[in-house]
């Protein structure tokens, strides 16, 4: 893992933060690389009792954990959870495309009315710092899971019309596929090869950003400490073939495990709303990206760099080095192979 700057360890050190949704993978991922900055607590709130009982194990006792049962759309459990907290990481959503658009009212509850919970809860006790952890798929959406992500977008960025004389900060983080997270394409491939069945790539088109859990963590990290109020943060990511990283998965299984078989592949055909490739950012938000290192970011300044919004679709954006992928499929196998 890598070493956190110094300027990053400060902006949490003694602090007490609220991770919403904080036995994800996204959270967990959190949790670890915030344990190095010494914070004075860190409350994990869910509404999965199961995936508490499985956090607790995975990262063991310690006095500056307090795991919290409750939900996003419940208000007065979150008007609990966040008094005297300092920064609020909100990672807490319905995700998958699928199960949002069989059951919208309840991706709207969650991912709309939930954040719009959690802004509310945040500006009353006028925490520091609030940072909303969304998706490309907010971008453009043609899905419950992708409008219901843009709302939530908007809700954070404009929540700041509300906080008076308050001192808060509000921001985003859009991420690409993380891969090895819970629900992931990478985890229902796994599960595939360990059951020797065909992998199912939904078309040989398909293109995706991606990154690792670590990548990610470390993203929101470096966000809160720069973050001014009102800004969209996304990572520059490669892109894969969703094919290739099937491929990669079974090599690199293969290698690792010392497997004899060979899974095949079957080429499935598209989920109703899911979309061949994604977008970083919209073409509206074009005049108002800045490169900043390694991310962009979206603000309500224009930009004078000169962009070309085909650098923003995963289908021609450049694509991840096979090296690269092989490293992260590994780390990720590691991790499984080790909870």
């Amino acid at each position: 893992m890598q070493k956190l700057e110094r300027s990053i360890i400060n902006e949490f050190k003694n602090k007490k933060i609220l991770i919403t949704g904080g036995t994800g993978s996204i959270g967990l991922g959190l949790i670890k690389q915030l344990i190095k900055c010494q914070p004075n607590a860190i409350r994990i709130f869910s509404n999965d009792e199961n995936s508490i009982f499985e956090v607790k194990k995975a990262i063991g006792e310690n006095s500056m954990f307090t795991f919290m049962v409750g939900d996003v759309r419940d208000r007065e459990r979150l008007n609990l959870a966040i008094r005297d907290v300092d920064i609020v990481f909100h990672a807490a959503a319905m995700k998958h495309i699928d199960i949002c658009e069989q059951n919208p009212f309840d991706a709207v509850k969650t991912n709309v009315i939930g954040t719009s919970n959690i802004l509310e809860a945040s500006l009353i006790e006028n925490v520091s710092k609030f940072i909303l952890i969304s998706t490309d798929k907010a971008t453009n959406p043609t899905s419950t899971l992708g409008a219901s992500k843009l709302l939530a977008e908007r809700l954070t960025l404009n929540a700041g019309s509300y906080k008076g004389q308050g001192k808060t900060t509000f921001a985003i983080v859009r991420f690409g596929n993380v891969i090895g997270s819970r629900g992931s394409v990478f985890q229902i491939f796994l599960q595939q090869i360990k059951s020797r069945k065909s992998l199912t790539v939904t078309d040989s088109k398909m293109t995706r950003f991606i990154m690792s859990i670590s990548e990610a963590a470390s993203m929101i990290l470096k966000v809160t400490n720069i973050a001014k109020d009102g800004e969209i943060f996304i990572l520059k990511m490669p892109s894969v073939r969703i094919e290739d990283l099937a491929k990669c998965m079974i090599h690199v299984y293969k290698s690792k495990f010392n497997i004899d078989y060979t899974p095949s592949l079957k080429i499935s055909k598209s989920r109703e709303r899911e979309r061949l490739q994604e977008y970083l950012i919209t073409q509206d938000e074009l005049n108002f990206c800045h490169k900043i290192g390694n991310m962009y970011k979206i603000s309500k300044e224009r930009t004078k760099e000169k962009h070309q919004f085909l650098e923003f679709s995963s289908s021609t954006a450049p694509r991840i080095a096979e090296e690269k992928l092989h490293k992260i499929i590994n780390e990720v196998f590691e991790e499984y192979s080790t909870n």
